[in-house]
Order: structure tokens, then sequence, then C-alpha cells
């Protein structure tokens, strides 16, 4: 028997910094996304440069720079922090004799090793494919093409149109599969609103603690993990506030600077649990020094799926293992706790502060049920906050907060 030492890859990452955005925040991000696909991070490379090299990303010299780099470091892997062309894979891959993959192809990577659930792999699958077909031209000579001009046409099909045929055929049936179920997704949404349970989507960067949140509220059992994507199938639990009322919470998959288009395509049925959720609960890291940046980033996202007049409890979370003492203030939401998730601080706040606000979009009242009509109770239990209840001679006294469509049968 002889045993094979199983090494993660060693990876290089490169930047190039136009000014356009933060490139050593992208960079330290794309760090972490590395650790979290499994390789070995072994160095960063930043050129400045006023513009991206058309043909190669980086210049010349640089490019011979990494590549000696390579050689001598063993690396087995470049990373880029951008998108790049199918030609310019190719070419950096012929300078440096490096396979080559950019920041897309890394979130993509990450999120197929994720999936757990058929729907996960459904969407991750799609986008995988989405973002190949326009890139199969590039791979390299083994995909050929059919000629043009006298002595080039002949029978048949070459492998490149027939690789390409193969993936539209795929994905057409990738988007059927995920029609029946977003059909799915809406018949239970639909049982959720006729049920009256109200639901309050987690939303949040990724990393920022939504599971570990979530798994201290309900015992929901997600997977926790110090990595950016750790969980990517969406979770829905009942958590039992006072008064008998519940709540479901949904977890969602978590948003990061640059998500690439066709995630979010691919993933709109999951990402629009908050869309179509009564509250939001917006958890931020506290302890992350880019965590205004990420809350942008979040709202952004936010936005671009139509998530509006959505009543916002923000969660400033790990408080425990911030370092900084700048204010934390989160100027679109309604409410604002501090957390510590992990260690259970301040949970209990954040359940008092949901029941205030389902308390805010209903009606207190005070009345005397007739024993004769003691049915109405059971819809007051059932769609609203039962506060007390008390057996008086003219029947039952109660004190609750009722929805409006209660409060007119009252």
């Amino acid at each position: 028997m002889q045993e094979i030492e199983n090494k993660p890859e060693r990876a290089l990452l490169v930047a190039v910094d136009t000014g356009e955005y933060d490139t050593q925040a992208s960079l330290a991000e794309l760090y972490e996304l590395t650790r979290s696909a499994g390789a070995e991070p072994a160095g960063s490379v930043v050129q400045k440069r006023p513009r991206v090299e058309a043909g190669t990303c980086v210049g010349t010299g640089m490019l011979q720079e990494i590549g000696d780099f390579c050689q001598k470091e063993e690396i087995d892997l470049l990373i880029f922090d951008r998108e790049l062309s199918p030609t310019q894979i190719r070419n950096i891959e012929e300078a440096t004799d490096v396979r080559v993959i950019d920041r897309t192809m890394l979130i993509l990577d990450i999120f197929a090793s994720r999936a757990r659930s058929s729907e996960g792999k459904l969407q991750v699958e799609l986008a995988q494919l989405k973002y190949m077909l326009p890139r199969l031209g590039g791979k390299g000579t083994s995909l050929s093409r059919l000629g043009g001009g006298i002595g080039t046409r002949g029978p048949g099909e070459k492998k490149l149109e027939i690789d390409r045929r193969l993936i539209n055929d795929r994905i057409a049936q990738l988007n059927r599969e995920l029609k029946e179920v977003v059909k799915h997704r809406e018949i239970a949404r639909a049982k959720r609103e006729r049920n009256a349970v109200p639901v309050v989507a987690i939303v949040g960067y990724t990393n920022a603690g939504k599971s570990t949140l979530l798994n201290h509220l309900t015992d929901a059992e997600v997977l926790e993990e110090d990595k950016l994507f750790a969980t990517l199938d969406p979770t829905t639990r009942m958590l039992e506030l006072e008064g008998h009322q519940q709540v479901l919470l949904t977890d969602t998959v978590g948003f990061i600077r640059k998500l690439p288009h066709h995630l979010i395509e691919a993933f709109k049925s999951t990402l629009e649990e908050a869309k179509y959720a009564d509250y939001i609960i917006h958890v931020v890291d506290a302890s992350n020094p880019q965590r205004d940046k990420q809350m942008y980033i979040v709202y952004e996202t936010l936005d671009h799926l139509g998530v509006k007049n959505k009543k916002i409890l923000t969660l400033f979370n790990k408080i425990d293992i911030r370092t900084d003492d700048d204010p934390l203030q989160d100027f679109r939401a309604d409410h604002v706790l501090q957390i510590s998730a992990a260690e259970n601080a301040g949970l209990d706040a954040v359940k008092d502060v949901l029941q205030e606000m389902l308390r805010e979009d209903k009606i207190y009242i005070e009345r005397v049920i007739p024993y004769a009509q003691a049915g109405v109770l059971q819809l007051v239990r059932n769609k609203g906050e039962l506060v007390s209840e008390e057996y008086v001679p003219e029947g039952i006294s109660i004190r609750a907060y009722v929805p409006m469509e209660v409060y007119g049968k009252l």
C-alpha cells in the first residue's frame, strides 16, 4: 500500500487596480473565497494600471514575473479578481503554463461544492452552464469549429457546435425543472399566507452569522462554519414568541460584492424569499472593518430583487470580537440591536423586538366575548396575539393584538 498525500492547490491571487473599487478589500475577500474553495493562497500580486490589458489583463512584464514566480513557488492555480474573457484566459495560460480561473469561476465552484438540496444543485448547474456557454470558443484547439470559405467546408458537425447544442438543451431542461420548483415554492408560500403566519427573512453578507442566528433561535441545526458561503440551501423554521405568537424564520443565500449575474438569476426564486417575507432581519458582521460597504451591497441586492417597504431589524452580530469603537448605525433599519449569536448574547432582545414589530401592524383590543361566540377566541389565537384571557360571568374577557381582518369581525 502506498499512501498518496492529498495536498491543496497552491494559488496566486492577481488583481489589477484601475481605481474602480477598493482593490485591497476585494483581494482580502478573494483570499477568503480561495480558502473556502479548499485552495491554499500562496501570495498575491497587484498591478496599478489606467485600464485592463485587452489580451492578458495585466501587462506583459508583469505576466513574465507571474510566470517566473509560479515556476519558483510551484503554483498550481492563478485566480484573477475580475471576470476574464476566454482569450485572456488562453493567453495567460500559454504565457505562464499555469491553470487560470477568475473570481466568477471561483464563486461558482464554491456554490457547486456547497449545494445540498436538489433545487440548489439545479440552480448552480444552470449558472455554471450559462457562464460556460459563451466561453466554449476559448477552451483551445480541441473544440474545432466549422470553417468558412472554400476548402474548409465539409460534412458533419464539429465538436464545438455539438457541445454548444448540448449545453443549450441542458439549460432548457434545467429551466423547465426550476419552473416546477418555483411552482412548489409558490404553493408553500400561498399556504403560509392562508395560515396567516408572519414570515421573517434573514438576509446579510456572507459569513455574517445568519445560520448561527437561526440555529440559536430555533435549534435548526444548520451548518455553521467560518467560511464564505458555508450554507446555500434556504432553511425555514418556526419561532414561538410570547402570547403563543409564531413566526417563520427563513435563512437566505449570503450576498457578496460582485456577485455573478448568472448566480443572481439562477437563485432568484430562493433570494425572492426576502421579497415575499413580511419582515427582514439584516445580519451585519460588526467585527468586519468593511461592514458599511457590506451593508450597502446587501441593500443594493435587495433593491435589485424588488424588496421594498419592509420593516427591517438590523442585528450587528459578533460584537464579542469587535475591535473598533466606531458607531454602529443603519439608517434604513426600523430597529437596531447589537448581539453575539455564537455567545447567545442579546437574542432575548431580538425576540422582544420581533414581538414589537408584529404588534406595530396590529390593533390592541380589550373585549368581553360572550360564551355563545367563544369560537372567535380561536381566531384571535390563530391570527393575533392573545395577551390575557379571564372567564367572567358575562363571557371571556380578553386583551389581545389582532390584525385588521380579525378586528372587523370583533
